[in-house]
């Protein structure tokens, strides 16, 4: 009973010890500062807006090329000896994630908007499974970021902006502001108005409900900051469209 005794304090012992070094470990990774996490995040949400949108436009081969160059940098980071910068490819495996399933449909199926969820999705499954393993915190920005989008072509389609989706995708210069400015009218019907104004207090609910309940000081809680930050931004950047749509609709688009 004795030796039975002494052999459990000594696995308790070393356990203590892995949880201590591995949080010491965690504690010196990049990005571990939330403050930090939620920069990153809110930037590679917002970065496709900027960089990927137009790029795809006009080389959607090279932009959907740039993705394996994401996964790359994301790998090389998460295989150096020290965990420093483990944080930071994490979330570029998630973001290189968007960045495929963005590249596939802008590049060549944004006509057919009932192809958008289902083409953003195409890593959803590999994402499902990082979720259970050390890569959770890329897989929850994905998955956020996916959550996000759907949310968005949700209140694209019950406001009445769906039908309009693909002339607005294939007109010209010419006749795409007059398109968008027929469209950014329905956004000013009371109908519209509610839907949107009901979202995106749901959508604000369960980001700071996964805030809430985040441990800041685990890679679980990291994950769930993550999620949380990414919703929250995608909320911002469909308000500023929506507000562009009304104000100035020459100025913004269905995405």
């Amino acid at each position: 009973m004795e030796e039975l005794i002494t052999k459990k304090l000594k696995v308790d012992d070393n356990l203590k010890n892995d949880s201590h070094w591995e949080l010491a470990d965690y504690k010196n990774t990049f990005l571990s500062n939330p403050i930090a996490l939620r920069l990153w995040s809110s930037f590679f949400v917002v970065l496709p807006i900027f960089i990927q949108a137009p790029w795809v436009r006009f080389e959607p081969f090279s932009a959907l090329s740039f993705t394996f160059v994401i996964l790359f940098i994301a790998l090389l980071l998460s295989k150096k000896e020290s965990n420093k910068w483990f944080i930071v490819g994490s979330l570029l495996l998630g973001v290189s994630g968007s960045w495929l399933g963005g590249c596939l449909f802008w590049g060549w199926l944004s006509p057919y908007p009932i192809l958008h969820i289902p083409v953003e999705a195409v890593a959803f499954p590999l994402a499902l499974v990082g979720i259970g393993t050390k890569w959770k915190i890329g897989s929850s920005f994905y998955i956020s970021s996916l959550f996000g989008t759907a949310m968005t072509d949700i209140a694209i389609f019950l406001t009445g902006i769906m039908d309009d989706w693909k002339e607005v995708i294939t007109a010209d210069s010419d006749s795409a502001p007059l398109i968008l400015q027929k469209t950014s009218e329905n956004l000013i019907h009371v109908k519209s108005i509610l839907i949107i104004s009901f979202l995106s207090i749901l959508i604000w609910f369960i980001s700071k409900e996964i805030l809430s309940s985040a441990n800041k000081n685990t890679i679980n809680g990291k994950a769930l900051l993550v999620s949380s930050y990414v919703i929250q931004t995608t909320l911002i950047v469909d308000g500023i469209f929506i507000i562009l749509a009304i104000v100035q609709p020459s100025f913004s688009g269905l995405v």
